[in-house]
């Protein structure tokens, strides 16, 4: 049964904006009937289903774009690609997980430090060489 823009839309708990969005990054896929009116096949909800619980757990389009790369593109997961999917997620959020761990332990110096300075903050600029070195909004020496 081919689905149109607005039925998906309504179907799939999101906006047809949504879905041209969706469509213009390559993440869902449609036909066009003799009218060129986006039609879409019953099985794209779940693929839709796929796209909402990638972004809920905090993917990015892109990364949910690669992973649908390998899968065929008119038909949702089966089980397997669904559970390979899900490893391949866990795996992001598990790195994404430490990443905040790391951040939340390095709070409590942010705070003792008082610099107040978003250029030279280790937090805000980490890869900042002379914040490894000194601490605070100025330096001693302007010219160093």
């Amino acid at each position: 049964m081919d689905m149109s823009v607005g039925q998906v839309a309504k179907r799939a708990g999101v906006t047809v904006a949504t879905l041209h969005f969706y469509e213009e990054k390559g993440l869902i896929f449609s036909a066009r009937n003799p009218a060129n009116q986006r039609r879409y096949e019953r099985q794209i909800l779940r693929r839709i289903a796929v796209i909402k619980a990638a972004q809920n757990v905090g993917l990015t389009l892109q990364e949910i774009s690669v992973a649908l790369e390998h899968l065929p593109k008119h038909k949702a997961p089966n089980k397997g690609e669904w559970e390979q999917l899900a490893k391949e997620w866990n795996h992001k959020l598990e790195e994404k997980i430490q990443s905040l761990k790391s951040l939340q332990s390095q709070l409590g110096s942010c705070i003792q430090c008082g610099c107040l300075s978003l250029e030279k903050c280790a937090l805000y600029n980490p890869e900042d060489s002379r914040g490894i070195q000194q601490s605070g909004a100025k330096l001693s020496h302007p010219e160093a």
